[in-house]
């Protein structure tokens, strides 16, 4: 996205269910000060109180909306690990975010993609995930191999019920998958596969 002045931005904050006695005040006051800097124009607040992992993060599904329905500009957040739980999710996000024509902005990590270092960075995280995630998928094959060599039951969980009804009510709103995986927190290739084989 070219770079603009009164672009519209969404600040993200998040405590940790675990960071007990910590305040979002604390990531919001600088946030807005770096968006009156840059002349943005703020849209919206998106507070959550949940861990990383947690499926409950509501204020960040709704920021995610309005960004599909093209409510904002840019994603501002304090430092990436208070919007994505592992580097894997950030780089899902900012694809989708990229595919929404949306920009994000770290202010710790001075992840910036208005600039072109910023997308320079941009890209090398998104290969760095897909490295993560073929080590992690490598590993996982080379687990099953020794457990099955030992005879042992190698079956993955199912998934619970209720995610898989969410992941088809996700496809019938005409989500992509990648979409979809962010929304539920299921891994893209679990998607992928309960949808293969549930195709209408």
């Amino acid at each position: 996205m070219a770079y603009t002045s009164h672009l519209r931005v969404a600040l993200y904050a998040r405590v940790s269910t675990l960071d007990r006695g910590q305040d979002p005040e604390t990531q919001l006051i600088q946030l807005r000060e770096y968006a009156q800097r840059r002349n943005f124009e703020i849209v919206g607040e998106f507070i959550d109180f949940a861990s990383g992992t947690s499926e409950e993060r509501k204020h960040y599904k709704q920021m995610m909306e309005a960004a599909k329905k093209r409510k904002l500009d840019v994603v501002l957040v304090w430092r990436y690990d208070r919007f994505a739980r592992s580097t894997q999710a950030l780089a899902n996000a900012l694809k989708e975010f990229k595919i929404l024509g949306i920009d994000f902005i770290s202010y710790q990590e001075n992840i910036d993609t208005t600039t072109p270092t910023g997308e320079l960075i941009f890209h090398v995280m998104a290969s760095l995930a897909q490295f993560e995630s073929s080590l992690i998928s490598e590993r996982v094959k080379a687990g099953m191999q020794r457990a099955k060599a030992q005879g042992k039951n190698i079956s993955r969980p199912k998934l619970a019920k209720n995610k898989l009804n969410q992941i088809m009510e996700l496809k019938q709103q005409g989500l992509s998958m990648n979409q979809i995986s962010i929304q539920s927190g299921v891994a893209y290739g679990t998607v992928y596969n309960y949808l293969a084989k549930n195709k209408s």
